[in-house]
């Protein structure tokens, strides 16, 4: 399971100095807008001591971390669902992640231009949010007339789709995401395959200056509240440092980040908030070969878990050997585990715990 994050905002917010910072993938930074043009796409490795950890312990020939892929979305602008500042391309690549990191201006700064001409998080959200829920609600009017036809042949599933549909175009017309949407299960489909933009979960990351990367400021509480909506997660990170930090050694961003007084830098911040927004976990397999990370949903059962691996894991599913990242690093060896009972053997009803240490057993 891949992860895949969207980074998106306003021009000159920092997107691409965030992205150019995680991924060293090198995407273009500079003070104008749509610098960035087409998505750029860096697959970073997920930092991980536990995984560090076991490979010490394995000495495994190699180590093998779970990954994040973050696309870097040029700037929407107030819009954008109509095309303006290439919108319809860039409005098309957000449907295809699984989570929007809305990169938020809190910092003032008059030599970086800001397209509204002032700094206002509040106002900056809202044009992001609505430009997703104007083109969403132009998918939806499509979707409508198409099922007004459909439901002349009088058949009640066509009847009662027209219905969810209509009852949606409503709901995004007074302003509402499509997150917020109730539907029940018969509604599921009729929802679900239109893959609205406003319907993805959202991680705020606040750019801020790094005299406040620490206390945060007034900017950041007002972005914090309007997370609070949906109980999105918000990380504050300073862009200029985070480029600082991709240039130095583990050593030296280990004193860097001390020198500042904060614990990780952004990306491991944006990475937790990531799997917790989404509801992810990660479980760790190990052996003389590879020690290797493997992310899942959090509530999945074994044989889901195994399939993340292979498809013939899950299908031929018989049962995984398990035990606690904790309890293995206490005991120091897959031999010590087992000489002291701690390895479970567990079915296919067993409910996968973050940090699990797992050998899969399974018939071809």
């Amino acid at each position: 399971m891949s992860l895949r994050c969207g980074i998106v905002g306003l021009p000159n917010v920092g997107k691409s100095t965030l992205f150019n910072a995680l991924s060293d993938a090198g995407a273009d930074a500079a003070n104008f807008p749509f610098c960035t043009i087409d998505p750029n796409i860096g697959v970073v490795p997920v930092p991980d001591e536990r995984l560090e950890t076991l490979y010490d312990i394995v000495e495994s020939e190699e180590k093998i971390p779970t990954s994040v892929e973050f696309v870097d979305i040029a700037g929407l602008v107030k819009g954008a669902s109509e095309g303006k500042g290439k919108g319809n391309a860039f409005l098309s690549h957000i449907r295809e992640v699984d989570l929007i990191v809305h990169v938020v201006r809190c910092f003032d700064d008059e030599n970086v231009v800001h397209v509204e001409g002032d700094v206002d998080p509040t106002r900056d959200v809202h044009i992001i949010e609505d430009e997703l829920i104007l083109k969403d609600l132009e998918s939806v009017e499509k979707k409508v007339e198409n099922l007004k036809r459909e439901a002349k042949s009088g058949k009640k599933e066509d009847i009662k789709n027209l219905e969810t549909a209509q009852r949606l175009k409503e709901h995004l017309e007074t302003g509402n995401a499509a997150r917020t949407f109730e539907a029940d299960d018969s509604e599921q489909e009729i929802y679900r395959e239109l893959f609205l933009l406003s319907d993805k979960p959202v991680l705020y990351a606040c750019n801020v200056s790094e005299d406040d990367l620490q206390s945060g400021n007034e900017w950041v509480e007002e972005v914090k509240e309007i997370a609070a909506r949906f109980d999105d997660e918000v990380v504050t990170f300073c862009a200029k440092i985070e480029e600082e930090i991709a240039e130095l050694d583990e050593e030296e961003k280990q004193a860097f980040l001390e020198e500042l007084g904060v614990e990780s830098g952004g990306l491991e911040r944006l990475i937790r908030a990531a799997y917790k927004e989404l509801g992810l976990i990660t479980y760790f397999t190990v052996g003389p070969k590879e020690t290797r990370a493997w992310t899942v949903r959090k509530g999945a059962k074994a044989p889901e878990a195994a399939g993340v691996i292979h498809s013939d894991f899950e299908r031929g599913f018989i049962r995984a050997e398990t035990v606690s990242y904790e309890k293995y690093k206490e005991l120091g060896s897959e031999k010590a585990v087992k000489n002291a009972g701690e390895m479970r053997q567990e079915g296919k009803d067993y409910v996968v715990q973050d940090g699990d240490v797992m050998l899969f057993r399974f018939n071809v």
